[in-house]
């Protein structure tokens, strides 16, 4: 089994997508563990605001594996495949940890590169997996997002309702 942790994010009907995506990861991955959720502001471009949240959970299937249920759950949640980069996002959801894995190759690196960069991705892992130990800095996430700049991105606790399905959300 491996440690799998995954950033889940939205700006388009955020609330309603983040449920339905929290089901749909339980319904594929059993048992996950969820951060609290955050809003803040969009990065990279003008547009409503996002909310995310980390998921984590333990699977026996492949980074491959994983990565196609991800864009299939995305696409659940109303996002194409073509949706531009730097655009409002109806789901997001990228892998932030798998295990102890580190790649390079086509569409995929690993740890992901901006983790350490973004405080969405690294302040909700830091709420369910402070003790890990980030495979390339040699840290423990919590000591990562502990030296991170706070202030220089705003996050808003948000409560969706995910504290009923094993997680670390409180209300």
């Amino acid at each position: 089994m491996t440690r799998v942790y995954v950033a889940a994010g939205s700006n388009v009907d955020a609330v309603c997508n983040l449920r339905l995506a929290a089901q749909e990861l339980q319904r594929s991955f059993g048992k996950v563990d969820f951060s609290p959720a955050y809003r803040n502001a969009a990065v990279g471009f003008e547009g409503e605001d996002f909310i995310n949240y980390v998921a984590g959970f333990d699977t026996p299937c492949s980074v491959d594996e994983v990565i196609n249920e991800l864009q299939r759950i995305e696409g659940l949640c109303g996002r194409t495949r073509d949706a531009p980069k730097w655009a409002p996002r109806r789901m997001d959801l990228d892998i932030l940890l798998y295990g102890d894995l580190i790649t390079e190759r086509p569409g995929l690196v690993l740890p992901r590169p901006d983790l350490l960069r973004r405080p969405y991705m690294l302040g909700p892992l830091a709420d369910i997996a402070g003790e890990h130990v980030h495979p390339t800095a040699g840290e423990t996430i919590a000591a990562l997002w502990a030296r991170f700049d706070h202030a220089a991105h705003a996050m808003t606790r948000v409560a969706l309702g995910l504290a009923d399905r094993g997680s670390a959300e409180a209300g």
